[in-house]
């Protein structure tokens, strides 16, 4: 086996020296940061991370051009730009280049019904050669976690620089299949079988070996929160190009907002795409319980779902939790909104006394942050990013709740619900005041300072 996997090592050296070469002599990399984010209409925290790091790097070096690439077909500089402003409030310097892409099929999760992870991340390497291909910069950004694109686009040239979310597999995934746990990203079908489960281990088994070579091409790497860091230096194992990065949550204009909030009716919050990861369902049914838990002469309180949907699929998921709410008995109480505008979203979490999350394993979790700068108590899912970095304690005072089943998510509801309200505000100043750790500025700041060496030397 030594020997097989020396040879194969030896191999594909020797074909990458040759492919290398053969890109070298047909092209030289422009002076240009690329960004790579096939998606620049999802609404979410990827999507602030770029038009952060577009700006951070337009002001760090104002004569380097930037590009984006996306799959967006109406995608167009002057609307790229205005949608930075609206959607997030980032005001870019000038808008971007920006290179359209026709393949980004090829990295969608429906075109592969099964081997989904293998398959997304071998198409990302075909959409990249698309990407370079058309347009080949010194410095290539990857803002969406495409790692097995980097030694592509090494071979083109490129100084691979990268900023991830969360990494494509953990040893969490890989623990909740060895325990046949049901969820999202392993379905009931393998969860009750001993045999499809022991061979989902070894496929994860292998794709993160893979993973962990793709990812060693980077030359430089940054994280947003120290379970991420845990896991990608485990997996790729280059520490030292390793930095933690929290990502830019806009506490400047939130914090703006009045701790004082009305109550009458009480209302919650839920702030995340419609993804199954996001468990939206799961804040649905605990809000259900906590209704019938309160006090018949309890104001009855409200709750709002906030988010963007990506595809055909998200629209579908957002109907069934419409439909779920008519179940409960509840949908007078629930509202829904799609696609807004950053305005109103400031103006939704400003009237919110508390702020629902409840996705397992967020690498961060970019709308907590946004919860405690507006002033709005989170209740968090007990792990990852929310209760390793986030909702912590501040000078020693409780900044929010974690919770992790449905009853302790009721619990923590009723909780807020009940509490009084200089409780409320004192622990809503609290939260605030950390949430100053996770601002934009701090993000251009450690950004800055992360690829300034990297950026500095030029070539060519």
């Amino acid at each position: 086996m030594a020997i097989l996997v020396g040879l194969v090592a030896v191999l594909s050296a020797l074909f990458a020296a040759a492919l290398r070469r053969l890109l070298i002599s047909c092209r030289h990399p422009a002076y240009a940061a690329g960004f790579f984010h096939p998606y620049t209409n999802d609404g979410g925290g990827g999507e602030r991370v770029l038009w952060c790091a577009v700006r951070a790097v337009q002001e760090l070096c104002p004569d380097l051009p930037c590009a984006v690439y996306t799959g967006d077909a109406d995608a167009a500089p002057e609307a790229l730009a205005a949608r930075a402003l609206d959607r997030f409030g980032v005001r870019l310097l000038r808008p971007p280049q920006v290179v359209h892409l026709n393949k980004r099929k090829w990295i969608e999760a429906s075109t592969y019904p099964h081997f989904t992870m293998i398959g997304q991340s071998l198409g990302s390497v075909y959409l990249a050669w698309e990407a370079l291909t058309k347009f080949t910069p010194q410095f290539y950004f990857d803002t969406s976690g495409y790692a097995f694109a980097y030694p592509l686009a090494r071979l083109f040239g490129c100084k691979v620089i990268c900023y991830t979310h969360y990494p494509t597999i953990s040893s969490d995934m890989v623990e909740r299949v060895k325990h046949r746990s049901s969820m999202y990203n392993n379905n009931s079908l393998i969860a009750g079988s001993i045999w499809l489960s022991r061979c989902k281990i070894l496929y994860y088994t292998i794709f993160s070996w893979l993973y962990g070579l793709v990812g060693s091409c980077a030359h430089l790497v940054m994280v947003n929160s120290s379970w991420t860091r845990s896991h990608i230096t485990n997996i790729w194992k280059i520490p030292e190009r390793t930095k933690r990065v929290y990502p830019p949550c806009d506490t400047s204009a939130l914090q703006m907002l009045p701790l004082e909030r009305p109550t009458t009716p009480p209302v919650l919050i839920s702030v995340a795409q419609f993804r199954p990861e996001k468990a939206h369902g799961l804040q649905l049914e605990a809000f259900a319980l906590a209704l019938q838990k309160l006090d018949p002469d309890f104001p009855k309180p409200k709750i709002q779902f906030v988010g963007s949907c990506r595809n055909k699929e998200d629209l579908d998921r957002l109907q069934k939790l419409k439909d779920r709410s008519t179940e409960l008995h509840i949908d007078e109480l629930v509202e829904f909104h799609k696609d807004i505008s950053y305005r109103d979203l400031v103006q939704f979490l400003g009237g919110a006394i508390a702020g629902l999350h409840s996705m397992t394993d967020e690498h961060f979790g970019i709308s907590v942050v946004e919860y405690m700068a507006a002033g709005a108590i989170p209740i968090a899912h007990k792990s990852a990013g929310p209760m390793m970095d986030i909702v912590l304690d501040e000078d020693g005072h409780q900044t929010g709740f974690l919770a992790s089943e449905k009853e302790e998510f009721t619990e923590a509801i009723i909780k807020v619900l009940r509490m009084p309200e200089s409780g409320r505000q004192e622990m809503a100043a609290a939260a605030r005041k950390r949430a100053q750790r996770f601002s934009d500025q701090r993000f251009h700041q450690d950004f800055t300072e992360t690829v300034r060496p990297i950026l500095s030397a030029r070539e060519g």
